[in-house]
């Protein structure tokens, strides 16, 4: 592997990274990490009817209310941030 190859993988995963924010870096942690996937999969079924109906169906609830539900369940899917250390 030559030396442009790498910087090329680099500079492609680099704006993949800025244009997709579930990819992830090298300073996200874990509960950023968890959040972008809750918020994925959250994001997914209000955007796919089917998948919504079925939780519709299964919560025995309305599909508005689902979808209402959900989209209140993305603002804090994993509850609140921890306590970051503070760097000395």
């Amino acid at each position: 592997m030559q030396a442009s190859d790498r910087f090329n993988i680099n500079s492609q995963l680099e704006h993949l990274q800025a244009k997709y924010v579930g990819t992830g870096h090298a300073d996200l942690n874990r509960f950023e990490w968890a959040v972008n996937i809750q918020r994925d999969s959250y994001a997914s079924y209000i955007g796919h009817y089917p998948l919504l109906a079925y939780f519709a169906i299964a919560e025995n609830e309305s599909i508005g209310r689902t979808r209402y539900n959900f989209t209140q369940r993305m603002l804090q899917p994993c509850g609140l941030p921890p306590e970051r250390e503070e760097e000395a």
